[in-house]
C-alpha cells in the first residue's frame, strides 16, 4: 500500500511539474517617452502546453522609483504567433506602438493587443489582473507604462515581474536577457505626422550661450527618403533643458523656387553651430534644385550654378534662435567646379578657442569618390574656406578641438566596421591619422556625434570627449554614449551607456546642457527625434 501511495503521489507531482509552463520575460533597453500613453516596459511569451488561463501578475518597482511620476501601468494580451515562426522564439509578433506611422506613435494600436488591466501605482508592488484564456501554444503579453506629464527627464525606472499566477497557482517566470535594467525617460521632440510631415531625420543639437537648446533636423514631408524631395530644415527650441520644446520653426525652406515644385527645391542634412564669442547661431545645409526627384547623391553634377549642382546655403540667428536670416549661398566660396556634390557633415560645428568657426564637410570629387574634411571662417562667418580632405572614401563627419589649435575629425567610413579619425593643426591643410582610427570605435557605416568638453566646463573636472553612435558593426541598433578620458585614444567599456537597443535610423547629436548633464537628440526606435538628458556621473562614476 505504501508503495502504491508513493507511486500515486509521484505521478501527481510529475503531472503538476508538467503543468508549470514558464513565462519568459524581456525588458528592452529603450527610452520611456513622457508624452506617450504607452511605453513597453516588459515583453512576455508563454508557451501554453498545459496552462489554460493567466490570472494575474505582480510588478515590483525599485524603492527609489518615484511612484507619483507614474500615471499608469497596464497589462496587454497580444494573441499568438504563427506556427512557422515559433522557432524564432520572438517576444512580439508585431510592433505594438508604431514609431513611424503618422498619428499612431503615442499609444498602443488596439488591433494588435487587448487591454486587460490598468493600475495607478500607490505602492511599489502592483497587481495586474488578466484572467486571459490562453491559446494552445505561444501567447504574448506586454506591460505598458505611462508617465505623468510632470515626470522628470532624470527619473529612472527599475522594475521586475515578481510573481505570475496561472490556473490559480504561481508559475515560473524567467528573464531571458540582462537583469537590473535601468530605463531612462525621454521626450519625442518630433513624431511621424507632426506638422503634417511624414518623417523627421538628421538631428543636430547645440546649447547657446544663454543655455537654450536648439535642435535641427530634416522635415521630410512626403516620405523618409533623402534629398531631392520636399524637405525643409526644421528647428525646435527649448529653454528648460529639453523638457518642453517650442513650436517648430523653419530656418531654411525654398518652396516653389524658380518655378519648380517644392519637392524639387529640397534643403536638408543640417549642421548647426554656436559662435560662442557672439552667440550668433549658424545653420548650414544642402539645397537641391531641379533634379527630378532623384537622390541628390547621384544627381548633383560638376559645376557651380543651382541648375547643375547642389548649393551650400546658410542661415543665421542673432536672437538666440528665435528668428533666422534669409538664405546665404556660399557655394562660390568653397566648392570646386569639378566636384559633384559639396555638403556639410550633418550634426553640429564648433567655435575654436581662438574664435574660428568650423563645420565638418563632405564632398564627392571628380573621381566620384566621397571625402570628409572641414570648412572654417576666421571672420565670424562672413567668408568660408576649405583646404584638403582628411581621408578618402569617408562621408559624414564631426569635428572637435581636442587641444588648442588641434582639431579631431571623426568620420563615417565606407569601408565599414569602424570610424576613421584624423587630426589637423593647420585647419585642414595637412592631416594626420589618429592612433584610434579604424580600431577604437565600431560602427555599421552610419553618422555619429563627437564633442569635446573642457575640464572647466564639466562636473568631472577633466578634459573629456563624448561620442555617440549605434554601437554595432552590422546593424543600426544599440545607440550608445561613450566617454574618453584620454583624448580619444581609448574608450573604456565602463564609461559607456546604452540608451536604445531597438532598430532605428540611428543618427545622433550631442551637447552639454549644463556642467553636469549631456543632452542627446537622436533617431530612436520610439520617435523620429528623441531627446534624452543624461548625468555625466551616470557614465563616469567617481
Amino acid at each position: 500500500m505504501k508503495k502504491l501511495l508513493v507511486l500515486f503521489f509521484g505521478i501527481l507531482a510529475i503531472s503538476e511539474m508538467k503543468a508549470e509552463d514558464t513565462l519568459y520575460v524581456k525588458e528592452p533597453q529603450i527610452p520611456i517617452l513622457i508624452e506617450r500613453q504607452d511605453n513597453v516596459l516588459f515583453y512576455m511569451r508563454l508557451d501554453a502546453k498545459e496552462t489554460r488561463t493567466l490570472n494575474n501578475m505582480e510588478i515590483t518597482f525599485d524603492k527609489n522609483v518615484p511612484l507619483s511620476e507614474i500615471k499608469a501601468v497596464k497589462l496587454y494580451y497580444a494573441g499568438t504567433d504563427a506556427s512557422q515562426d515559433r522557432e524564432q522564439k520572438r517576444f512580439a509578433p508585431v510592433e505594438y506602438i508604431s514609431s513611424h506611422k503618422p498619428g499612431q506613435t503615442l499609444s498602443a494600436n488596439p488591433s494588435y493587443s487587448i487591454l486587460k488591466s490598468t493600475v495607478s501605482p500607490k505602492k511599489n508592488t502592483v497587481v495586474l489582473e488578466g484572467e486571459q484564456k490562453l491559446f494552445p501554444g505561444y501567447n504574448f503579453f506586454w506591460v505598458s507604462i505611462e508617465m505623468q506629464p510632470s515626470a522628470s527627464l532624470h527619473t529612472k525606472i527599475m522594475a521586475d515581474i515578481s510573481q505570475v499566477k496561472a490556473d490559480g497557482k504561481i508559475i515560473p517566470c524567467k528573464s531571458v536577457e540582462q537583469k537590473d535594467v535601468i530605463r531612462r525617460l525621454g521626450v519625442g521632440v518630433r513624431h511621424a505626422g507632426d506638422d503634417g510631415s511624414a518623417a523627421f531625420r538628421i538631428p543636430g543639437l547645440v546649447t547657446t550661450n544663454k543655455g537654450t537648446l536648439l535642435g535641427v533636423y530634416d522635415v521630410r514631408y512626403n516620405s523618409s527618403v533623402d534629398l531631392q524631395e520636399h524637405i525643409d530644415v526644421g528647428l525646435s527650441r527649448s529653454t528648460d533643458g529639453g523638457k518642453t520644446w517650442e513650436k517648430m520653426r523653419l530656418p531654411l525652406s525654398f518652396g516653389e523656387y524658380g518655378g519648380l515644385p517644392a519637392a524639387q527645391n529640397g534643403v536638408g542634412d543640417p549642421s548647426i553651430l554656436v559662435d560662442t564669442k557672439t552667440n550668433t547661431i549658424w545653420i548650414v545645409a544642402a539645397w537641391t534644385h531641379g533634379m527630378g526627384n532623384q537622390r541628390a547623391w547621384w544627381s548633383s553634377h560638376p559645376g557651380m550654378d543651382l541648375n547643375h549642382t547642389a548649393q551650400l546655403v546658410m542661415a543665421k540667428s542673432t536672437d538666440d534662435g528665435k528668428t533666422w536670416s534669409k538664405p546665404i549661398n556660399i557655394t562660390e566660396q568653397v566648392k570646386k567646379p569639378e566636384w559633384y556634390f559639396l555638403l556639410q557633415g550633418p550634426g553640429r560645428g564648433i567655435t575654436m578657442d581662438d574664435g574660428t568657426l568650423v563645420f565638418p564637410i563632405q564632398y564627392i570629387g571628380e573621381d566620384r569618390i566621397p571625402n570628409a574634411g572641414i570648412m572654417y571662417s576666421k571672420d565670424r562667418g562672413e567668408t568660408w574656406h576649405i583646404h584638403q580632405h582628411a581621408r578618402t572614401n569617408t562621408t559624414e563627419a564631426q569635428v572637435a578641438e581636442v587641444s588648442p589649435g588641434t582639431l579631431m575629425l571623426n568620420m563615417r567610413d565606407n569601408r565599414g566596421g569602424s570610424r576613421a579619425v584624423y587630426t589637423t593643426t593647420d585647419l585642414g591643410k595637412t592631416w594626420k591619422e589618429h592612433e584610434s582610427s579604424r580600431t577604437a570605435l565600431i560602427e555599421p557605416v552610419c553618422m555619429a556625434s563627437l564633442i569635446s568638453v573642457k575640464a572647466k566646463d564639466n562636473v568631472l573636472g577633466k578634459d573629456i570627449l563624448i561620442f555617440s553612435n549605434p554601437n554595432m558593426t552590422n546593424a543600426r541598433r544599440n545607440i550608445t554614449i561613450k566617454i574618453s578620458l584620454d583624448g580619444g585614444y581609448t574608450w573604456s567599456p565602463e564609461h559607456q551607456l546604452l540608451l536604445d537597443e531597438g532598430e532605428n535610423w540611428a543618427y545622433s547629436c550631442l551637447t552639454m546642457v549644463d556642467k553636469e548633464t549631456i543632452g542627446i537628440l537622436y533617431e530612436s526606435s520610439v520617435a523620429h527625434m528623441t531627446f534624452q538628458s543624461i548625468k555625466l556621473k551616470d557614465i563616469v562614476k567617481e
